[in-house]
């Protein structure tokens, strides 16, 4: 009816349209939920945040064991347990009570491992609340308020059976609003070590106590002879400093029986902090004087104290990376021979800074993990122990319980095996002191199963990580201090461990390559690194040779390449490779202050010529034993030395240049490209070529041969000009009469032949004095007369009356003969060409005289 109704436009009653309304939303109550929640979403992504986990059961309250006092009660103890609980969930816990368990007994190794990963409340195995007193309770647990707990509790109480490793737990349990009953809400399990009395057989327990660091000294030194050292940074003095990683690993080792296992490297880098030292704030600043002297010197005062009467172990200096030499280093030649310079320097380097002679037959590859080649490489520069671990040399599956360290491996090698278990134990993050205290208590659980395995005392191995952090540290001193209170375990330095009895059911099988953890091979240095190394190595082998003091650059290059290949570059790829950079830039500036000056283009003017060249050496030190060559590219048309190439040895002091000349020949014109280029004296090029042109001028055998010959008359015209006139003046000094008669043949022709002579011509007195006949016979010229030649109105050619208008003779001054017509006319007219050569005299010529044509 009201279906009808409202059909045919009739008004629905009040309760009915209230009803439809009701119904209409909670038909649609479900739709825009689920809009809602789907709008949420996204907006939650966009914000980068998610919502957090609802917790429910026993991981509603976190609990934090920050102090469990002592480490390994003993009878009469007081138990003292201390930390925090926290509420994670978003409503308050109520009648909250935090409670002491103590679990089963444990009997493996294994089952400790699988309590530790538990998280959750387990009834059965986690044991019954002591109850009581010994608990602590809270009226309410506010979300995300922590709140702390104490409770102690004697030993007695705890009711421990057997001697051995116990669970051991501390709950929170309370009732939330929405499940109002009592329940556990948290929990923490750790362990509990019972060892009251004197164990039957202790372990030997060799604890390694790593005093590694990362690179932190250059290559390069400060200006001048003092060769100051120049850092990376200053974070070393961080280190060492009150407080720094390195000065708590030195203050909490000094009192435990540990081995110390060192880097010489970090020795070298203190000592040299402890004198005048640079530090490089920013790669293109220039160094600034570091500061922290003091520092250095109270550090390393403190290790010597530290190390007296104590094992020392010295690894490779700077630490090499065994693995990564041994699968990507030893294809590139020369990578070998670094590990041996760094392993033969390390004993001299602790012995000079510490005082103490060290091992140094021990290797480390990372991580103890080996494999063949990684055997191999360890042992080619010396050594004859590898420290590995169990994980990686993996024991038969039929043997149940922990073998001694030591394993002959084959060849003479030992093996010493540390204990995986032990050594990763205080590898996680433990600056809160909730994780430091379970880092403890599991080491100590193990250490005390391993002891009651079997009745034979064995030899076992800590190698922890090579550079712990502060509480990593100070964890690690915790437990080790407790174990040497305890009663099952007593110390061996790492030389006793690895000359241990062998267990005969020991694996003595090292993996093969292929079972290397890919996790570490991803970290390793890469072959061009090494490639890179050795290209260094080269350049300083190819500078030393020059030097006349090589260790001042052998010695601090030698160790920045060690430096190179230290395992502390692992996971620092680029850092590394800046590294290397850095030291290959630096000897590249050193050896380029020894060069050759360049030269512009240089004029040679003649046949032979010397042309110097100039080295500059701006060392501190005198160099030697280097070959400077000049080498002509066109040796046709200009030689050195008569040759191709000409070679002097250079020796030249530090801070001076010096000129060496070399001699040249000429036999053509033109450029010609010359280069200089330093050679060392076992033909290896020095530095970079210097490269000039020269210029040849005026060099042809042609050339020289004629004005050779144009010398050669000059001179033989002389010598003539000089015979005639010396026989002149001899006639007239027989007969004066004779010599003014104007009709003297010998006369007349001496007297041209003199004006001839005078005025640069041959013979033109001749010429003018004499005709042919056509019968052959000679006819007088015309000679007397006031015009004759011997008259005073004619004269000989003066000098300066030549021009280029008549180059055969001088310009003449001539009179008119009688008839009006010149002297000569009939025999040269002004348009005559003037002849090519000087006309021949009927008479003998001199020597040299005639010119063949």
């Amino acid at each position: 009816m009201a279906e009808a109704a409202d059909f045919l436009g009739t008004s629905p009653s009040p309760a009915r349209r209230w009803l439809r309304r009701a119904g209409a939303l909670l038909a649609g109550a479900p739709l825009l939920a689920g809009l809602l929640q789907f709008s949420a979403a996204p907006a939650a992504q966009a914000s980068g945040r998610q919502a957090p986990a609802a917790v429910s059961g026993s991981r509603t309250v976190a609990v934090s064991l920050d102090a469990l006092s002592p480490s390994v009660p003993s009878a009469g103890d007081t138990l003292t347990v201390s930390g925090t609980v926290t509420n994670k969930s978003r409503q308050a816990v109520t009648d909250a009570r935090v409670g002491l368990r103590v679990g089963p007994h444990l009997d493996t190794r294994s089952e400790i491992d699988a309590v530790a990963r538990r998280t959750d409340f387990e009834p059965g195995a986690d044991g019954s609340e002591l109850g009581g007193k010994y608990t602590q309770k809270f009226a309410a647990l506010q979300p995300g308020v922590a709140q702390h707990f104490s409770i102690s509790v004697p030993a007695s109480k705890l009711d421990l059976g057997a001697d051995g490793v116990y669970g051991f737990s501390v709950s929170l349990s309370g009732q939330t609003p929405a499940q109002p009953w009592e329940q556990v809400l948290g929990i923490q399990h750790t362990f509990l070590p019972w060892q009251p009395s004197e164990a039957d057989t202790k372990t030997k327990t060799t604890f390694l106590w790593p005093l590694v660091s990362t690179v932190h000294m250059t290559a390069e030194t400060g200006p001048g002879e003092l060769q100051t050292p120049v850092f990376l940074d200053d974070d070393l003095a961080k280190d060492l400093a009150p407080g720094g990683r390195l000065e708590r690993m030195l203050a909490l080792g000094k009192d435990l029986d540990v081995t110390w296992v060192i880097d010489p490297d970090l020795l070298a880098s203190v000592d040299a902090m402890t004198r005048t030292y640079l530090v490089r704030t920013d790669a293109s600043a220039t160094p600034v004087a570091g500061t922290h002297q003091a520092v250095a010197k109270q550090w390393l005062a403190e290790l010597q104290q530290a190390v007296a009467g104590k094992e020392v172990v010295a690894l490779p200096f700077a630490d090499p990376d065994l693995a990564a030499l041994a699968h990507r280093g030893t294809s590139v030649s020369g990578s070998l021979s670094q590990l041996k310079d760094a392993t033969d320097v390390a004993a001299s380097t602790v012995e000079t800074v510490l005082h103490v002679k060290p091992a140094t037959d021990f290797a480390w590859p990372v991580d103890g993990a080996v494999d063949p080649a990684i055997v191999r490489v360890a042992t080619s520069a010396g050594a004859d122990k590898v420290i590995a671990r169990s994980d990686s040399l993996e024991e038969p599956d039929g043997l149940t319980y922990t073998p001694s360290a030591a394993r002959p491996i084959g060849q003479g090698t030992t093996a010493v095996v540390a204990d995986a278990r032990l050594s990763t134990a205080f590898e996680d993050d433990l600056s809160q002191a909730g994780a430091s205290t379970l880092a403890v208590q599991r080491f100590l659980a193990q250490s005390l199963e391993l002891d009651g395995q079997t009745g034979k005392q064995r030899s076992i191995v800590v190698a922890p990580q090579r550079m712990p952090s502060t509480s990593q540290a100070q964890a690690m001193a915790q437990a080790l201090l407790a174990l040497q209170q305890g009663t099952w375990s007593q110390p061996q330095d790492l030389a006793a461990a690895a000359r241990a009895k062998p267990d005969p059911g020991a694996t003595t099988k090292v993996p093969p390559t292929s079972d290397y953890p890919s996790s570490l091979r991803r970290r390793e240095l890469r072959r061009p690194a090494f490639s890179e190394i050795a290209t260094t190595q080269d350049k300083v082998d190819n500078f030393k040779v020059v030097l006349t003091y090589a260790s001042r650059v052998v010695t601090p290059f030698g160790r920045a390449l060690n430096r190179e290949m230290s395992t502390s570059w692992r996971g620092h790829s680029k850092a590394a490779e800046s590294f290397r950079d850095s030291v290959r830039a630096y000897l590249d500036d050193l050896s380029g202050e020894v060069k050759l000056i360049d030269k512009s283009e240089t004029k040679l003017s003649g046949h032979s010529a010397t042309i110097p060249v100039t080295v500059q050496n701006n060392l501190v030190q005198d160099v030697d034993h280097l070959v400077l060559r000049l080498t002509s590219t066109n040796p046709t048309r200009l030689k050195i030395g008569g040759k191709a190439y000409a070679e002097q040895p250079i020796a030249v002091s530090g801070g001076h240049s010096q000129s060496v000349k070399f001699t040249t020949s000429a036999n053509a014109n033109g450029p010609v490209t010359v280069v200089a280029q330093l050679y060392t004296r076992d033909g290896q090029e020095y530095g970079a070529p210097v490269t000039f042109d020269v210029k040849v001028t005026e060099v042809t055998a042609t050339v020289m041969l004629v004005i050779g010959g144009g010398v050669l008359l000059l001179v033989l015209a002389g010598f003539r000009m000089y015979t005639q006139r010396k026989r002149a003046a001899a006639r007239e000094a027989q007969d004066p009469v004779d010599a003014q008669d104007p009709e003297d043949p010998v006369d007349a022709q001496d007297a041209g032949t003199t004006q001839d002579t005078r005025g640069g011509a041959e013979n033109a007195g001749d010429a003018a004095d004499t005709a042919q006949t056509p019968d052959g016979a000679a006819a007088s010229a015309p000679s007397d007369g006031p015009d004759g030649p011997g008259a005073p109105g004619r004269t000989a050619g003066r000098p300066g009356e030549d021009g280029p208008e008549n180059p055969a003779g001088p310009a003449r001054r001539l009179t008119q003969e009688p008839g009006g017509r010149p002297p000569g006319e009939d025999r040269e007219q002004p348009s005559d060409p003037t002849p090519d050569t000087a006309s021949e005299s009927a008479d003998p010529s001199g020597t040299g005289e005639k010119v063949d044509r």
